[in-house]
């Protein structure tokens, strides 16, 4: 009789543990709801807290609009020539960023007469050189003017799909440098030179950016 009850005792925990009922714990409706599943079709992932809106605008005229940002804890790096001395600007502080040519130029390829010698010899072929100099327009109207190095990050918006459900990507980061001095390749004339002409910032300088960037298309869109 005892072997019957104690049977029957185990077959009902057993049943109970199958159905995730079981006191104990162990059934997937213990302890609360499972943990959400995360949908490939949902939102994208937001971006770096850091980044702020805006736009790049290169001298093809090209424009980029998106979340700005450079790499992580950097800070842009500019001489004052003013001050004349080097400064360090967070990006959350400024407004603009404009380049411009402080001088361009066709350079000469050369290479040493002989290998012990420092005579030059010129090859007779060219390449394009430039400079620049850069201003930068804080928020409060200030401004810093002079050579500017460094990288800046635009992480465009996400595709917007057509439908319900569709499945969104998330576009990757654009990569811009910012230059004192730059050249290209043997045999290409000036205009390949393509450069960041000026970074707008803000909430108003990303929808400026983003009605820039959908007008340039439909004027390819209409030369096309």
């Amino acid at each position: 009789m005892f072997d019957s009850i104690w049977k029957l005792l185990v077959f009902v925990g057993g049943v109970l543990l199958v159905v995730g009922l079981a006191p104990w714990g162990t059934g997937p409706l213990a302890g609360g709801a499972e943990p959400p599943v995360i949908s490939p079709f949902g939102q994208a992932p937001s971006v770096r807290e850091d980044a702020v809106p805006g736009y790049v605008e290169m001298s093809d005229g090209t424009i980029h609009p998106g979340q700005v940002y450079l790499t992580r804890d950097a800070r842009l790096k500019i001489f004052d020539e003013k001050l004349n001395r080097q400064r360090e600007v967070p990006l959350r502080v400024i407004g603009q960023i404009e380049c411009k040519v402080k001088r361009e130029w066709m350079e000469q390829e050369w290479k040493f007469k002989e290998a012990a010698s420092d005579e030059k010899m010129f090859t007779g072929r060219t390449y394009p050189a430039r400079e620049y100099v850069h201003t930068i327009t804080l928020r409060d109207e200030r401004q810093i003017t002079g050579p500017l190095s460094g990288i800046v990050y635009v992480q465009p918006y996400a595709y917007t799909a057509s439908e319900p459900g569709a499945y969104r990507t998330r576009p990757k980061a654009e990569r811009y440098l910012l230059q004192k001095r730059s050249k290209g390749e043997l045999g290409k004339k000036l205009d390949s030179l393509v450069y960041v002409k000026r970074i707008t910032l803000g909430d108003e300088a990303l929808a400026e950016g983003r009605r820039k960037a959908a007008q340039r298309r439909r004027e390819e869109g209409d030369r096309d």
